[in-house]
């Protein structure tokens, strides 16, 4: 059962429902809403996280009187943490069960898949990633949930160079999303000053990158960064004896994940935005309702899907019940102040994330410490 008040909460930013729908709950046609999200497969550390979020907010806003009395239905689809099934399960959503927005994909190789044949029809996209391919600028419904691959390498620097002064950097990234965020931190490498000694890839799913960690580890970097979507390269790097700090991106910061690196898992440090243990102040009612359904603490994964779920609520109230898929993109183009962060869906970027809105976070024994670094 949720905590009394967290109708409140579910309107943050908002006004999303009349008093009397308050008063009586949701019981209108369903507003459906389909979400792709990698359940199974390497991904499965992201998917499992924005289930849960997605499906609080979902509770929350229902019970609270849904949007102007229609409930609210998402409808969950596992992609397997393949491009081609993420596409396939797009098309069932969007003509057979005819949703009025996706949420997801969780992978960015999904999500570019996806992003193609929902644009194509103007239906609105709120991804889990961020800012991919440049292809995806020219898209008018496509909106990113999370930080540009860009923001994310500059967020990595700052705390690499201004608090542990490094100069030399070693890279340990997968094929994808690590790929990605690699390719950002090449833009940027030359203003922050820094020489990236060792760059080694590894296959999205890889089991073991002992050999890659190991040329890493060789080339005597002041920190390593390990950008992946999987436990297996953080444990690796511990295992061929990497002693240096690892930074990593926030594609890796769920407790899933953490699990999975066992007792290699501390000292890793995140640029990421919500840190459970120790949350901002607008983020303590959500992280409050979360551990009261769930037993656990939520992190940024959760807070994005929750967030997803009352972007569409909102617009949806604000574009009317009669609103097809491109007035409903339209009415999301603007500002948001979400529990992960402020967005701003009519930037550039289809985020308007800044700079300033990182924490930054340290594992200590399998927990994360908020710590005292800020940004700009």
């Amino acid at each position: 059962m949720l905590r009394a008040g967290l109708g409140t909460l579910a309107l943050a930013g908002a006004t999303i429902m009349s008093p009397m729908a308050q008063a009586q709950g949701a019981t209108g046609e369903p507003l459906k809403i389909g979400a792709i999200i990698s359940l199974t497969g390497p991904g499965a550390g992201l998917g499992n996280p924005q289930r849960q979020g997605m499906l609080l907010a979902e509770k929350t806003i229902n019970a609270a009187g849904g949007v102007n009395g229609r409930p609210i239905r998402i409808l969950i689809e596992d992609d397997g943490s393949k491009p081609d099934i993420a596409k396939s399960k797009a098309e069932r959503l969007m003509y057979d069960e005819k949703v009025s927005a996706i949420i997801g994909p969780s992978l960015t190789a999904s999500t570019g898949a996806v992003a193609a044949i929902t644009n194509a029809e103007g239906l609105p996209t709120l991804c889990f990633t961020g800012l991919g391919p440049r292809i995806e600028l020219t898209y008018k419904s496509l909106f990113h949930l999370l930080p540009a691959q860009d923001l994310n390498a500059k967020a990595m620097l700052e705390y690499s160079t201004k608090e542990l002064k490094a100069k030399k950097i070693g890279i340990l990234h997968d094929t994808g999303y690590g790929q990605v965020v690699t390719n950002q931190l090449n833009v940027h490498r030359q203003a922050y000053g820094v020489e990236f000694v060792a760059i080694e890839k590894f296959e999205v799913g890889a089991s073991d990158v002992s050999a890659q960690a190991a040329k890493v580890r060789a080339a005597s970097p002041d920190v390593v960064f390990v950008i992946a979507t999987s436990a297996v390269p953080f444990r690796n790097a511990r295992q061929v004896k990497i002693e240096q700090p690892i930074v990593s991106a926030i594609g890796s910061s769920t407790y899933d994940y953490v699990r999975g690196f066992g007792e290699y898992a501390d000292n890793i440090i995140y640029p990421e935005f919500v840190v459970g243990e120790q949350p901002k102040d607008n983020q303590k009612a959500f992280v409050e309702a979360f551990q009261k359904e769930y037993g656990s603490l939520p992190k940024n994964f959760e807070a994005a899907a929750w967030d997803s779920v009352h972007i569409i609520a909102k617009a949806a109230a604000k574009a009317g019940p009669k609103a097809g898929s491109k007035d409903l993109a339209a009415a999301m183009r603007g500002s948001y102040p979400g529990v992960m962060a402020t967005y701003d869906f009519a930037k550039d970027d289809m985020t308007g994330i800044e700079l300033s809105s990182y924490v930054f976070s340290k594992l200590v024994k399998g927990k994360f410490e908020r710590l005292s670094f800020t940004t700009k």
